[in-house]
């Protein structure tokens, strides 16, 4: 326990207690050594989580006209998912992990990717139960993860890494327009991909469940 001593210019700076710096470490150096809460990677997720916002107020500020507004939308839709991928490589390959990381990762994927759902559902675009489903799972296993698994890990599995990867694929092709370029033909294809990401959506789920009752059975 640190005691009170003065602050008065002076004072022994050996008795001085110390003031930790939450920004303090590694930003984007490759190391060893404790990396701040500032470093890129986290910096990334960030920028992911304010672009959520004015991708959605484009979205539905163009209100389903398909005009300028929603290519601009679908574009930093695209660029903001992209950096899921960067912020990941860039924090695990120069060791930038922090526990802010681990909590501001999941947070930026589900406000862009459930901030998409709800507004396409909105326009009408998407059936709600379709969105519904899909937040359900999402924010039901991130809330069971930090609540009921805080004090232990379980690996992404395959099916969950699938799992981003097509809902993010049928997002972006629901929000690019193309059939305005090469037929309604491409609306299947939307809707193909948006039915694979909802049954990968609900299956990565149970699986996630059942991974984390076989843990607690062992232990």
């Amino acid at each position: 326990m640190v005691s009170a001593v003065s602050d008065e210019p002076g004072a022994s700076d050996e008795f001085r207690p110390a003031r930790s710096n939450i920004l303090k470490g590694r930003v984007a150096s490759k190391g060893d050594t404790p990396a701040s809460n500032g470093n890129i990677a986290n910096i990334i997720t960030v920028i992911r989580i304010l672009l959520a916002p004015v991708f959605i107020w484009l979205l539905l500020t163009d209100n389903g006209e398909m005009g300028v507004l929603r290519w601009i939308a679908a574009g930093l839709f695209v660029l903001a998912i992209a950096t899921d991928s960067l912020d990941g490589q860039l924090a695990r390959g120069r060791n930038l992990i922090t526990n802010l990381g681990i909590i501001l990762d999941p947070i930026a994927d589900k406000v862009l990717i459930g901030g998409a759902l709800v507004a396409l559902s909105i326009l009408g675009e998407l059936w709600w139960w379709v969105t519904i489903a899909i937040l359900v799972r999402e924010f039901g296993i991130t809330i069971f993860r930090f609540i009921a698994l805080r004090d232990r890990v379980i690996p992404a599995s395959r099916g969950g890494k699938l799992k981003t990867v097509i809902q993010a694929v049928a997002i972006s092709l629901f929000l690019t327009p193309l059939w305005l370029l090469i037929g309604d033909w491409v609306h299947w294809v939307n809707w193909v991909a948006m039915g694979i990401a909802l049954v990968l959506t609900v299956y990565s789920g149970i699986e996630y469940l059942v991974a984390a009752w076989r843990l607690r059975s062992k232990e």
